[in-house]
C-alpha cells in the first residue's frame, strides 16, 4: 500500500477560509448503505437529525484547542513563528516547540511581544527546544491555525461548543458544525451524548512517507471515561462516531465490540486493512487532505473505493473541504 493511492487534485477555491453560518447549515453528504448498493445523498448538516434514532449514542471529542502560537521576529528581521507543543521545565519557562522561519538553530533568539526565546536545541529536523523569557509571554499566544487557512482563525470559529479539556493542537473538527439548538433536538429525540478526550498533537499536520506500512504515529494522550463506555456498551442502538480523532480514541481502548475505560497516550496509525473493535455503525467526519493519515483513517472504516468517489462528488458539487469546511456521514 502506497500513500500516493490517497492523493487527489483540489481546487484552491475550495478549501473553506470560514466556518458555515450558522453552523449547522454546511453541507452534509452521507453515504448511505441501502440493500442493493451504496448510495450518496446531498444533505444540510441540521438534516443529520434524521439518521439518529431514540437509543443511539452519538460520541464526540470534548478537546480543546490551546493557544499555544506566538509569532516573532528574528534579529535579521526575518519573521518567525513558534508553536508550542510541550512544557518540559515549568520552572525555567522551557518548552519544546515546532518552529517556522529561516534557518533556526540553537542560539537564535526570537523576539515576541513583551520578551523572547532563544533555541536551546534542535531535537529533531523540526523540533526543538526553546526557552521563553517570561511567563507572560504565554498570555499573547494565540490559537495554532492549520496551514490552509490564511487569517488567524477565533475561538468562535476553531472550537467546538462542548470543547472542555484543554490540551489540543488542532480543532476536532467534525464537531465544529453543531449548535446548542441541534443538539438538544437529538437529545430531545432521546439519543444519547457520551464524551471521550484525546489531544490532538502536532503529528496531524506532518508529511506521512509514501511507504506505510510501518508508519506510527506520534503519541496522543486519550482518555475514555467508565460513563462513556457503560453508555455506550449498554446501548440500545447504533453508535454514532463524530469524528476521526474520536474513533481513533475508541479504538485504542475496545476489544471485540466493547469499550475499555482506560487513559493513556495512543499511537495507533489506522489505515485500509484495520479491523474495527470499537462497533462504530457510523462516523461523521469532514473532508480531509490529500495523503493524510486522516483519509487514510477514514478510507479505512468506509473503504478506500467507497471514500474516494465520494470525495470526487465533492468535487464535483462544489463542497467546502478541510477543518471549517463541509461533512461526512459514512454508514457502515
Amino acid at each position: 500500500m502506497k500513500l500516493s493511492e490517497f492523493n487527489y487534485y483540489l481546487p484552491k477555491e475550495l478549501i473553506a477560509q470560514h466556518p458555515a453560518r450558522p453552523r449547522d447549515d454546511c453541507r452534509l453528504m452521507v453515504l448511505h448503505k441501502d440493500k442493493t448498493k451504496d448510495k450518496i445523498v446531498h444533505e444540510r448538516f441540521f438534516d443529520i437529525i434524521k439518521y439518529l434514532n431514540k437509543g443511539d449514542v452519538l460520541v464526540m471529542n470534548s478537546t480543546k484547542v490551546i493557544q499555544a502560537k506566538l509569532v516573532g521576529n528574528k534579529s535579521s528581521g526575518s519573521s518567525a513563528e513558534i508553536i508550542l507543543t510541550k512544557e518540559i521545565d515549568k520552572k525555567k519557562n522551557i518548552w519544546e516547540c515546532r518552529i517556522k522561519t529561516r534557518n533556526p538553530h540553537p542560539g537564535v533568539k526570537i523576539f515576541l511581544d513583551k520578551g523572547y526565546g532563544i533555541i536551546m536545541e534542535q531535537i529533531s529536523i523540526d523540533r526543538f527546544k526553546i526557552r521563553l523569557s517570561n511567563k507572560k509571554l504565554l498570555q499573547k499566544a494565540i490559537l495554532p491555525n492549520p496551514p490552509y487557512i490564511k487569517h488567524d482563525v477565533t475561538s468562535e470559529e476553531y472550537q467546538t461548543i462542548y470543547a472542555k479539556h484543554d490540551g489540543s493542537l488542532a480543532a476536532p473538527t467534525a464537531g465544529l458544525h453543531f449548535t446548542k439548538t441541534l443538539l438538544k433536538k437529538i437529545k430531545d429525540k432521546g439519543v444519547k451524548i457520551a464524551f471521550v478526550r484525546l489531544h490532538v498533537g502536532f503529528g496531524t499536520f506532518l508529511q506521512l512517507p509514501e511507504d506505510i506500512k510501518n508508519h506510527k504515529t506520534e503519541p496522543e494522550y486519550f482518555e475514555i471515561p467508565e460513563n462513556t463506555a457503560d453508555l455506550i456498551n449498554r446501548r440500545k442502538g447504533r453508535l454514532f462516531v463524530v469524528g476521526t480523532t474520536t474513533l481513533k480514541a475508541l479504538e485504542s481502548s475496545s476489544e471485540k465490540g466493547k469499550i475499555i475505560p482506560s487513559k493513556g497516550y495512543s499511537d495507533i496509525f489506522v489505515r485500509p486493512g484495520h479491523i474495527f473493535s470499537c462497533g462504530a455503525d457510523a462516523l461523521l467526519t469532514n473532508f480531509h487532505l490529500p495523503k493524510s493519515s486522516l483519509i487514510l483513517l477514514t478510507c479505512a472504516f468506509g473503504g478506500s473505493k467507497k471514500i474516494i468517489n465520494a470525495y470526487s462528488q465533492a468535487i464535483r458539487h462544489n463542497y467546502r473541504f478541510y477543518s471549517l469546511g463541509d461533512a461526512m456521514l459514512i454508514e457502515k
